[in-house]
Parts: C-alpha cells; structure tokens; sequence
C-alpha cells in the first residue's frame, strides 16, 4: 500500500514534569483539558448511567467522584455521605483521595478542600492522576510501561505510514495523521489513508474523531479546531484521547500476538530441523576431508634438495594458509551450530539432538586431534630436513666465499713479495716499505685464522658426506700450499729491507752533518760576497775607516772558514766511499740539502777574489772623504758669517721702522744708507753660491760644520732686500700722506706712539681687537652695543677693504689723516670750479682741455663722465657732478 512506509524511528519522548509542579495553566490547554477529561469521565460514567456536564461543579460533593473510581477500578468504595454541608462533601472527597492513594499514587499539592470549593487547577490535576494511574499506567509494550510505553505503542503501529513521525503527545498530533494512522492500522476498511493530506490537519482530525465516536465506541474528547488552532495541544488531553484507543485496540493486540506466537514456534521448529540436516552434511564433509588430508601429512620420503624441499615446506604453507583456514572455520561453526541447535531444543522443551553414528562432536574433535598431530610431526620433519640441507648449502657457501676472499687477497701478493724495490729506495722510502711491510705481515697473521677455518670447513663437509667433497679437498690443498710460500716470501723480504735500511741509516747520518755544517758555511760564504760586493754609501770620513776595520776583522776569519770547508768536503767523500764499497744504489742527492761541493769550492774562490777588490774599492773612497770635508769646512766658515749678518740687518730695518728718532726725511735717509750697504754685501753671497755649487756637485747632503744651508742664506737674504725696499716705500708713503694731509710731525709721531704701544708683538700690524683698543685710546667712542659695533664695522672695511683681519701702520695713517685733515683743501678746490665756470654753473670739456694739463684734463672728464646728471648740459659737467667725482658724496 502506498500510504505504508518502511522506515521506522526508535526516539521516545521524554517524560514531562508531574501534574503538581505546574504553577500556571494555559487558558488553550486548560480548554482542552475540560473538554477531554469530561469526554473520558463520561465514557466510565455511563456504564453506572450517569454523565457530568462541568467537571469542577459536579465532583465536588464526592458522590460522582466515588462512582466514576468504583466503576474504572472495579472495585467498591466506602459508603459516601448523603449530606449537603461542606463536611460530608469533604469526607467524601477525601475518600476518594485515599482510595486513589491505596493504588500507589502519590498526590501532591491536591486536598479534598480545593476539590470542594471547586478548584479548577486541582480538580483538572485529580482526574489527570485517575487517567494516569487507570488508563495509562497499565500500558505495557516491550519492557516499556505507562507514558514510555504507549508512546512506544503508536510509533510501532503508526511507523509504516508515510508523513508520521510520532515524537510526543503534543505537536506530533496535530495534523491528525497520526490518529488515522491508528485507526487505519486496526480497522483499515474505516478510513481510506491514501486519500488523507497532511496539508489539510481538521479534515484528518474530524475524520479521526468522527470514525472512532462511530465505530470504535470512543467519544469525542476534541474538537478539531481545539488542536489546530493551538501552537502546541495540550500533552495530557492528546495522551488520555491517545490511551482510550490504546485501550479499544487491546483486544485486537492480543490476538495478533496469540498468532505472532504460534507462528514463531513453527518458524523455531523449521528452523532446528534445518540446523539439523547442516549439521550432518557438515560434519560428514569434514570428516572426509581429515581422512583425505592425514595420509599426506604422514609422508616422510626425503628429498636430496633443498630446492625439492623448499617446494614440500611452500605446499605445507599453502596448506596452512589456503586450504585448513575453511575446515577450521567449519569446526568452529559446526560446535557452534551443534551448541545453538542443542539449546533452542532445551528452551522449547524439546529432546536434544542426536547425530548419527561416527559424526558426534567428539568422534570430530578425535579426527581433528589426529589431523593437528600428523600435521605438527610433518611440520618438525620438513624443517629439520631443510636444516640439515641447509647446514650441507650453508658449508660449501661458507667455504667457497672464504675460499675466494683469501684468494683475492693472496692474488698478487708472491708477486709483491719478490720484488727488488728496496734496492733503489731512498731511506725515508725504505722505512715507508718497513712499515708497509709490518702491516703485511700483520695481516698475513689475521688471515691465517681464516685459512684454518677454511681447512675446517672442508673437513666437516668430508665427514657430512658432501656430494662436491673432492673439489673442495683438491681448492683447499691449493690454498694451504700457497700460504707456506707467502710466509717463506715475507721473511725473506724482511731480512733484504733490513739490511738496506741500516747502510741507508749510515749514509742518512753522514747526509745531516754534510747539511748541518754546509748550510751556515754557504750562508756565511754568500753573506760575505754579498758584503764584498756591497756598494757603500758615505758621508764621512769616520764612515770609511769604520768599514775598514770591519773588513780587517773578515780577511783574518779566512784561514778558519778553508779548514771547515775541508771539513765539508771530507763528509761528503766518506759518503762516496761506503755508495763504492757496499754497492749502494743511490737514487738521489742529499736530501737534507741542495748545497752540492762543486757550489762551496766555487762560492769559496769567489770569496777569494772579492777581498783584494774590496781593499781597492775602500782606499778610493778614503781619498773622496777626505777632499769632502775640506768643502764642507770651507762652506761653513762663510755660512757661520753670512746668516748671522744678515739677521742683524733684519733686526735694525725693523728698530728703524718701528722708532719714532728724527724726521721722516731722516729715517728715510738712514733707510737709504742700510740699502746701499746691504746692495754692496752681494759679494760674498755670490761667493758662497760657489762653495755650495761645489758641494752639491760632491753630493755632500749634511754639514756638521755649521746650522746654515743655502736655502736658508738665500731666504734670508730675498727677506733682506724685500723689507729694506718694503720700509723705504712705506716711509715714502708717509711722507706723501703727511704733505697730503698736512699732518704735522707731532701728530705722525703721537699716531706712531699710540701704534706701536698697541702692536705688543712688534709684528708692524695690529688685529681688530688691539686695533679698536688703540682708536678708543686716541678719543673714539666706539662701545659694545650694536651702533659701537656697527661703527667699528665700518672703520675695519676702510682701513681692511681685503678683510686680511691685520691693519698696517701705513693704513692706520690713512684712516688717521682723513679723518683729522683740514677740510680746506676741497674747499678751495671747489672754489676753483666756480672761477673756472663764472657765471655758469659748470665747465665745458673744452674749457677742461683748455685750463688743465691734457692727462690731468682726460683724468677729470673720465671721472666725471658716470657721475652727469640727466639735466646737465652736453658736453659739460655742473657743479655736482664735478664734486662727486672728486670727493664722493660724503664729502658732500
């Protein structure tokens, strides 16, 4: 059927909190409670003809509370009072109360006195109790009871319908498919469940409720829009509606079950019989199997190879790998067949099993144990053989592969062994064989254990009767011969490297103390031509005597350094003498040197040739110091004249320059006189260039005769000539400024005074400090704010247009004059321009060229040409531009 669905769910719904525990009731669930709970008292109640129609109202005088517990339990009552007041109706309610009691049922929080004064919360509470402990409690599917097990019950009766998923007694209702689906379950000829829609709840709903009021004789306890309308119907109005179709169904559960069980003691019984006929076809078969299998185990026909046995051992695996793993899978299920047929019969009181005769449990585990036997006695066989064939196979490789180690070892060695290299052999090359030659014989000693190993070997494959005895016999013979001859060899070697090694050692020894003593003496010999030969460099005659002397001391060292030449010489011919006498084959020089006796007898009379020219060289360099210092006696007497001469000159231009004695005419003529005087010491200076010309051409470079060189002479004597001629002009200049000026002497020498106080270096230059010092001591008001600054700035850029940062004297006049000078001249200057303009207010060009000298008149015009102004008539100058010129406009 298609509204049937195979999958099934095995969720319970978790039980819900006891009645007692509510503390509020949903107006929608405390509807649906009314409703269904009346639905369901009533239901009992009419079976005593009576009903209810509000259920707080018509309990709470007791009697219908009574009558509906005697009617669902079945049992009688305590007579109820018949009274109207309060007192019987409590009386009768707490009977009730205590019967409900008595089944087991605890009631919490529910007095008689809340049921009589028509507690709608309590009364709801009492009778949800009543259908718990009567209608639900009793419910009991798989081990599950009550609450668990009704809803158990509806998953299994509801789980084939497609679009049911029972989960709870709430919204797992709600689209009513779940009641069709009970009622299709039982009764499918009432409702056509393939036509229902989930999508459309109130019509599966009322369908449900009217088919069950109908044919089921259960009332309706809901109507559909109570549950539709509600986002989640009341669980204890679903579960009591639920249980009354619980309870209609029973008796068609237990028929089922009655048929369910008849069915499953024939299906227990087919199935034994079953179980049964395996058994013995098992058994038989396996049986046959053990008998086919034993006879091959208990073959023992040796095989002579390995490779034969190897072929036994892998049939053996493959039986233990391919073919017993079944037939132990099949023993082990036929006890276990044997075992389940022999209990199922127990548990349906059945007699036990009885296989035929020789297939009994045991008669298979005999044949079993023989089998285990059989096949653990071949297991032991077949590897014992293969040991002792692989004992046979691991000898003869041990003994070929020993054999061929030692043979490629020995291979080459005779060879070796005979060989004459030592004959040619230097001594460090002798004992390179020595050592070589010990470890040979070191490992000769290690292999010997393995050439008696190989004797062993070969021994025992005798005794083990090995199929190939004679060519290992006739291999190992071979390798013990050998071994005699290698032994005899190295001994013999030996003795001839000993032998060579000991004369080598002689002739090493003479070799070192050829080259202990040949290396200085050849040393000493190039040390000393290189001192012959050496070109010496002089500057004095105590110099040359020096070398002298040394070379005194070297010609008496001779007669000593022939007698160890010879000494040399004679080392080396003992060498030869043993080479001739003992037949040694030499194979180089000495290699503790390469100094041969050709090279020392050659180097010795070089030596001697060198001396007499050393001797020569050495007289003639005596002769040139000697007329050396002549020139430089000579060259001194002058310096030691000329230098301090003209320092004195320097020191009294400067006294001159510097003392304020006379008039400038004097100092000027006083200067003259120094000029000529010093003009007239040309002489000697010239005469001194002379000396120095000779000296250089000598290359004499020192002279402890005097401090003074040519350069200083000649720097002293251009400073000389440089000041006199610097002081006469600016004493010159002096002049001119004074005449200029019309400074008087007393100012000249007040303005030399107040210098010099200044100048306390005596440099003739003041610096800016000494300079401003020397200006404030003659009146000038020069402080040290920024206008005293800004004014000392301005002086400094007068008297230091250069910015050398030294003011000279000749400035310093300068400065002096103009600022002291009569103003007259410029005066009378300009009133010459007005003569020379008359009533005009300039001159022409051609009245300049007229009236003045031609370079003078040109001068002027020059002058006065930038300084015309734009109204000034062409060709002429006016008065301003004219004192501009000439003055500039401070002057103005």
């Amino acid at each position: 059927m298609d509204h049937y669905d195979s999958q099934q769910t095995n969720d319970y719904m978790q039980p819900e909190e006891d009645w007692d525990r509510d503390l509020l009731l949903d107006p929608a669930w405390e509807k649906q409670q009314r409703k269904t709970f009346t639905a369901w008292c009533n239901s009992h109640l009419r079976k005593a003809g009576t009903q209810i129609e509000n259920i707080e109202e018509d309990f709470r005088d007791g009697l219908k509370l009574m009558l509906l517990l005697e009617v669902i339990s079945g049992e009688r009552l305590a007579k109820p009072e018949r009274g109207k007041m309060r007192v019987h109706k409590i009386s009768n309610v707490n009977k009730a109360l205590d019967f409900i009691a008595s089944k087991g049922v605890k009631l919490v929080s529910i007095g008689a006195e809340e049921i009589v004064d028509g507690n709608v919360k309590m009364t709801l509470g009492m009778i949800w109790t009543i259908i718990l402990r009567f209608a639900i409690q009793d419910i009991s599917v798989e081990e599950t009871s009550a609450k668990e097990g009704l809803l158990l019950w509806c998953q299994r009766k509801t789980a084939p319908y497609k679009n049911v998923n029972i989960q709870n007694f709430h919204i797992s209702w709600k689209d009513g498919l779940g009641f069709c689906a009970l009622i299709h379950r039982h009764r499918p000829e009432l409702i056509d469940y393939g036509k229902l829609r989930k999508d459309d709840p109130l019509t599966n709903l009322n369908t449900a409720f009217d088919v069950a009021e109908k044919y089921l004789d259960i009332p309706k306890m809901l109507d559909a829009e109570d549950i539709v309308g509600t986002a989640r119907p009341d669980e204890k109005a679903i579960m009591t509606y639920v249980s009354s179709f619980y309870h209609a169904f029973s008796g068609a559960q237990k028929a089922e079950t009655a048929a369910n069980r008849i069915c499953k003691v024939l299906a227990v019984n087919q199935e034994n019989e079953q179980l049964m006929e395996d058994y013995e076809k098992l058994a038989s078969d396996l049986l046959e199997w053990i008998r086919r299998t034993i006879p091959w185990l208990e073959n023992r026909a040796p095989e002579n190879t390995m490779h034969a046995m190897q072929q036994k051992l892998e049939d053996f695996r493959d039986y233990r790998r391919l073919h017993k793993p079944p037939k132990v899978q099949e023993k082990c299920q036929l006890e276990i067949n044997f075992n389940t047929l022999q209990t199922k019969l127990r548990l349906s009181n059945r007699p036990a099993f009885m296989p035929s005769e020789g297939r009994m449990i045991s008669d298979i585990n005999n044949a079993w144990g023989c089998l285990e036997q059989a096949e653990k006695g071949y297991e032991e066989w077949l590897l014992n053989e293969i040991r002792r064939l692989e004992r046979l196979d691991h000898l003869a490789e041990k003994f070929r592969q020993k054999a061929s180690i030692h043979e490629a070892w020995t291979d080459g060695k005779e060879a070796m062994l005979r060989q004459k290299d030592y004959e040619t052999a230097t001594l460090s090359e002798i004992k390179a064989l020595l050592k070589k030659h010990e470890a040979f014989e070191s490992d000769l000693a290690a292999h010997q254990d393995r050439v008696e190993q190989i004797a062993a070997i070969a021994q025992e494959l005798n005794e083990l009767d090995y199929y190939d005895s004679p060519s290992v016999n006739a291999r190992c013979q071979k390798i013990c011969d050998q071994w005699d001859n290698l032994g005899a060899l190295t001994q013999k070697r030996r003795e001839a490297l000993e032998r060579t090694e000991k004369l080598l050692e002689t002739i090493d020894q003479l070799y070192l103390e050829y080259a202990k003593r040949a290396a200085p003496f050849n040393n000493w010999m190039e040390g000393a031509m290189e001192d012959l030969q050496d070109t010496f460099i002089v500057h004095a005659i105590e110099e040359v005597q020096g070398l002298t002397t040394a070379h005194e001391q070297f010609k008496a060292t001779l007669p000593d350094a022939d007698k160890e030449r010879l000494a040399i010489l004679g080392i080396h011919n003992e060498v030869s003498k043993i080479v001739q006498t003992y037949h040694v084959n030499m194979a180089g020089t000495n290699p503790y040197t390469t100094i041969t006796p050709q090279e020392i007898n050659g180097k010795w009379d070089h030596v001697r040739q060198l001396v007499p020219r050393r001797d020569q060289a050495l007289t003639e360099e005596h002769a040139r110091q000697q007329h050396n210092e002549r020139l430089r006696k000579q060259f001194g007497a002058q310096a030691n004249v000329i230098g301090p001469w003209i320092q004195t000159k320097m020191e009294e231009i400067g006294r001159i320059s510097i003392e304020m004695h006379g008039t400038l005419e004097d100092q000027l003529s006083h200067l003259r006189q120094y000029e000529k005087s010093i003009v007239n010491y040309k002489p000697k200076i010239d005469q001194l260039e002379g000396d120095h010309q000779l000296i250089q051409e000598a290359l004499i470079f020192d002279n402890k005769h005097t401090n003074y060189t040519m350069e200083h002479i000649r720097v002293g004597w251009e400073q000389l000539l440089t000041t006199i001629a610097r002081t006469i002009n600016e004493v010159e200049n002096q002049i001119l400024t004074r005449d200029a000026k019309g400074i008087s002497q007393e100012q000249m020498n007040e303005f030399r005074a107040s210098f010099n106080h200044f100048d306390r270096d005596h440099s003739g230059t003041l610096g800016p400090e000494e300079f401003k010092a020397c200006l404030i001591s003659l009146g000038y008001d020069i402080g040290n704010d920024p206008q005293g600054e800004a004014e000392f700035a301005r002086i400094m850029s007068i008297v230091d247009p250069n910015r050398l940062g030294v003011v000279t004297f000749q400035a310093f006049i300068d400065f002096m004059s103009r600022e002291t000078a009569d103003t007259d001249t410029a005066d009378q200057v300009m009133a010459s321009f007005k003569i020379l303009a008359g009533d005009k207010n300039y001159i022409t060009v051609d009245e300049l060229r007229r009236e003045l000298p031609p370079d003078q008149a040109e001068y002027c015009i020059a002058r006065m040409a930038p300084y015309t102004g734009p109204d000034a008539v062409p060709g002429a100058l006016d008065y301003m531009s004219f004192s501009t010129a000439l003055y500039g406009e401070s002057d103005l």
